[in-house]
C-alpha cells in the first residue's frame, strides 16, 4: 500500500472511531459525523445547511432558512368546504414546520431526531388535520442522512384534502449546475435567473419559459420546464447534481429512494425529481399526469397514518478532476446499496416495520389469449403487484395505502417480499395484451407470512380474431410519430434522444402537419410509427381559437358477418379533457355517435411533456349492419375544443371479428 493509500485509510478508521455527535442548539439541531455535518432549525425541523467536502454549505445560502430542505403538502379542507372555498384551487402550501424537537437515539453509531407537530381543533381550517412527525438519522460513517415522515389523521378530526406532498432540496445556484436523473438524461443546466425577464420569456404557461438572453450563451433559445424531467416512479431511484469547485475538485448531491412502496398510484405513476433550480425533490403523492382522480380525499371519522420514506441524501466526491459520470455511477451503486437494505433496520419508529415484521407473496403468472395461442403461457417482465383492494386496475388511482410491485421471469414466476401487514387485492398488466388481470380473493399478509398463490391465469379480453390493429399496447404512446420540435423550442438533451417527446409545443405541430385535413390512416398502408401523430390534440385557428378533430381510419373488409358483432378496443395512454366519439362510416354529426366517453380525464400529460398518464380501455360492440364488404371508415372525433392542452394519448387499437 501506497503512502497515498494508507494515509486515507488511516483517515476513514480515524472517522469511523470518532462516530457520529450531536450538538443541539438555542435555534439549531446540528448532526456531525465528520464525513457530513447537517444544521436542522429547532423546533421547526427545516434542514438549514449541509457541509461537506469543504463546502460550509451546500444548500441555497440566499434563501431563507424554511426555503433550503424541508418537507411540505399541499391541502385543502374536504367535503364542501372545499367546494365552497373552490374546487379548482390549488390547495394550500404547508412547510409543516414543527413545534417540537426530541432526541430519539443518540450513539457513536447513530443518531435519530423527531420534530413534531401536533394538531387541535382550535387550528381547524389553518392546518391540515394531521399529527406530524419529521425524522432525520445519521449513521456513522455514512456519506449521508436519511429522513423520513409520519402524518396521522386521527378517527374524530375533520375531512380534508391531501394533493401533494414531499422533501425538497434547494442547492447553491453558484455550486450545482450539471444535473443527471438517468444515463441518458443528464446535462449542464442554465441558472434559474435566466428564467426571470428580461433573460427568459414565458411561454403557454408560468413553468415553461424560453430562454432569450442567458448568462451563459450556449444555452441561448432553449426552453427549459420543469416537466421535461419528470421520471415514472419504477425508475425514480436515483437524481441530483453535481458541482465543480475548482478544477480539480467536485461535489455531488444525490436523492437517493431505495423503494416506492410509499408512493402513490404504483409504478407507472410520473413524479418530478431534479430540475432547474437547482432542486432535488422526492415526491410521494401528487396530481400529476392524473388530475383529480389522485386528490387524497378523508371523510369525517377516517382514521389514517402512512409512513414515507425513508430516502437518503447521498453525497460524494471526485478530487480527479471533472467527472461527472464518475460521480453518476457511484450514485447509482449507492441507489443499489439501498435497495438491498430495504428495509432499513436502523429507523427507531415503531410504524417502520423490519423484514422479519413483513410478509412474503409468490406465484406465477400465465397468459391465454386463445386467438394468439391456445395454451397456458408464461409470460417474462410482466409488472405484478399487491395494492388495497379495489376494481380492475384501481391500483393506478390508489394513494392512501401501500404498494408493492415486482416483475415476472422469464418463466412468469414472481416473489414479492417485504410486504407491509394488510388486505389486499394482486394486480398485474402484461406489455402485449390490454387490460388489467385482477385476482379477486382478499389476500392477507402478516408478520412473518410466506404465501405462494400458485399459478394464475390471465385471460386478457378478447371477443374473436384480430382483423388489424395499431400500435402496441404498452399503455403509453411512445411507439406512434412524435414530430421533431419548433425550432424556436428546444431541449437539446432531447435532440434524437429516445424521449424525444418531452420536448416543448409539439401539440403545434400537429396544425403545421394537418393544417387543413385531419389524419387519415389507411390499414395495410399507413405505418402507425411515421403516420399516427402521438396525440390527438385540437387544431389551432387564425382567430387564436381551437377546433375538434376528426380522425379516420380506412379499413378493407372481404366479408361482414352482418348478423355478428364485431369489436371495437380502444385503449388509451392519456385523456385531458377530452370527448372522444366513434362513429362508422358515417360521419354525420347531427346522428348521435355509436359511442362517446363523455368529457374525460384531467392528467395533462400533453402540457407537461408525457407519453402517458391514466390507463383507459374501452370495448365497443359494432354490429356487423354497420359494416360493408370492401372499404369502410372508422372516425375517431375529439369533440371538446377548449385550449391546446386538450387531447388523447393513445396506447393501442384494435378491431376484433365475431368469435370463430
Amino acid at each position: 500500500m501506497d503512502f497515498h493509500n494508507l494515509f486515507l485509510f488511516l483517515m476513514l478508521q480515524f472517522i469511523l472511531v470518532l462516530g457520529v455527535r450531536l450538538d443541539i442548539q438555542e435555534n439549531y439541531v446540528v448532526i456531525d459525523n465528520d464525513i457530513v455535518q447537517v444544521n436542522i432549525s429547532n423546533p421547526e425541523g427545516c434542514v438549514t445547511g449541509i457541509q461537506y467536502n469543504g463546502l460550509d454549505n451546500l444548500l441555497e445560502i440566499n434563501n431563507h432558512e424554511s426555503d433550503r430542505g424541508y418537507w411540505d403538502i399541499v391541502w385543502d379542507q374536504g367535503g364542501e368546504k372545499r367546494t365552497k372555498k373552490g374546487a379548482k384551487g390549488k390547495g394550500k402550501l404547508d412547510r409543516l414546520e414543527t413545534t417540537n424537537m426530541r432526541v430519539i437515539m443518540e450513539s457513536e453509531e447513530q443518531v435519530e431526531l423527531s420534530f413534531t407537530r401536533t394538531w387541535n381543533l382550535s387550528l381547524e381550517g389553518k392546518l391540515a388535520p394531521l399529527n406530524i412527525d419529521k425524522r432525520f438519522i445519521m449513521l456513522r460513517g455514512s456519506s449521508g442522512f436519511y429522513t423520513y415522515a409520519i402524518y396521522d389523521h386521527l378517527k374524530e378530526w375533520p375531512a380534508f384534502d391531501l394533493d401533494n406532498t414531499r422533501v425538497a432540496f434547494k442547492l447553491r445556484k453558484d455550486k450545482f449546475n450539471y444535473m443527471a436523473i438517468a444515463d441518458n438524461r443528464q446535462r449542464f443546466m442554465p441558472l434559474p435567473d435566466d428564467r426571470l425577464p428580461p433573460r427568459g420569456q414565458v411561454l403557454a404557461y408560468p413553468e415553461a419559459v424560453r430562454l432569450v438572453n442567458p448568462v451563459e450563451p450556449e444555452f441561448k433559445g432553449e426552453v427549459d420546464d420543469k416537466y421535461e424531467y419528470a421520471c415514472e416512479s419504477r425508475s425514480n431511484q436515483v437524481h441530483g447534481w453535481i458541482s465543480i469547485d475548482s478544477s480539480s475538485d467536485s461535489t455531488g448531491c444525490w436523492l437517493i429512494t431505495p423503494s416506492y412502496e410509499f408512493r402513490s398510484a404504483g409504478p407507472l405513476k410520473q413524479y418530478l425529481g431534479s430540475h432547474l433550480g437547482p432542486t432535488m425533490l422526492s415526491v410521494f403523492h401528487s396530481t400529476h399526469y392524473s388530475g383529480a382522480d389522485l386528490i387524497m380525499k378523508f371523510g369525517e371519522n377516517e382514521p389514517w397514518k402512512k409512513v414515507f420514506g425513508p430516502i437518503f441524501i447521498y453525497l460524494n466526491s471526485n478530487s480527479d478532476g471533472f467527472s461527472p459520470i464518475k460521480l453518476w455511477e457511484d450514485a447509482k451503486q449507492q441507489m443499489v446499496n439501498e435497495v438491498e437494505s430495504w428495509p432499513y433496520t436502523f429507523p427507531a419508529s415503531e410504524d417502520f416495520l423490519s423484514s422479519a415484521q413483513r410478509g412474503k407473496f409468490e406465484g406465477r403468472l400465465l397468459v391465454r389469449d386463445r386467438y394468439i395461442r391456445d395454451a397456458f403461457v408464461p409470460v417474462s417482465g410482466a409488472y405484478v403487484g399487491l395494492a388495497a383492494p379495489g376494481d380492475v386496475g384501481s391500483w393506478q388511482r390508489e394513494y392512501k395505502g401501500y404498494q408493492f410491485w415486482t416483475i415476472t421471469d422469464d418463466k412468469g414466476y414472481f416473489s414479492i417480499i417485504n410486504v407491509l401487514p394488510g388486505d389486499y387485492n394482486l394486480y398485474s398488466w402484461v406489455n402485449g395484451f390490454i387490460g388489467d388481470y385482477q385476482c379477486n380473493n382478499i389476500i392477507n399478509i402478516t408478520s412473518g407470512s410466506e404465501i405462494n398463490v400458485g399459478e394464475l391465469v390471465y385471460e386478457p379480453p378478447r371477443h374473436g380474431p384480430t382483423l388489424w390493429e395499431i400500435g402496441i399496447p404498452d399503455r403509453s404512446a411512445a411507439e406512434f410519430y412524435v414530430p421533431d420540435p419548433n425550432p424556436l423550442y428546444v431541449n437539446r438533451l432531447y435532440v434524437n434522444h429516445s424521449d424525444r417527446f418531452r420536448q416543448y409545443g409539439l401539440w403545434e405541430r400537429y396544425a403545421d402537419l394537418y393544417p387543413n385535413e385531419d389524419l387519415v390512416y389507411t390499414v395495410g398502408i399507413s405505418d402507425y410509427k411515421k403516420d399516427w401523430f402521438f396525440a390527438q390534440v385540437t387544431r389551432k385557428k387564425d382567430n387564436n381559437t381551437y377546433q375538434g378533430t376528426t380522425w379516420r381510419i380506412n379499413f378493407n373488409l372481404d366479408s361482414v358477418n352482418t348478423k355478428g358483432t364485431y369489436k371495437l378496443r380502444l385503449a388509451l395512454a392519456s385523456v385531458h379533457y377530452a370527448e372522444l366519439q366513434i362513429r362508422i362510416n358515417n360521419l354525420d354529426a347531427t346522428s348521435p355517435p355509436l359511442f362517446s366517453t363523455g368529457v374525460i380525464g384531467k392528467e395533462n400529460t400533453i402540457a407537461r411533456h408525457g407519453i402517458h398518464g391514466l390507463y383507459w380501455l374501452y370495448n365497443i360492440d359494432v354490429q356487423g349492419s354497420l359494416l360493408v364488404k370492401g372499404n369502410n371508415t372508422i372516425f375517431l372525433t375529439q369533440a371538446t375544443k377548449d385550449g391546446p392542452f386538450v387531447g388523447i394519448l393513445y396506447d393501442y387499437i384494435r378491431l376484433e371479428g365475431p368469435p370463430t
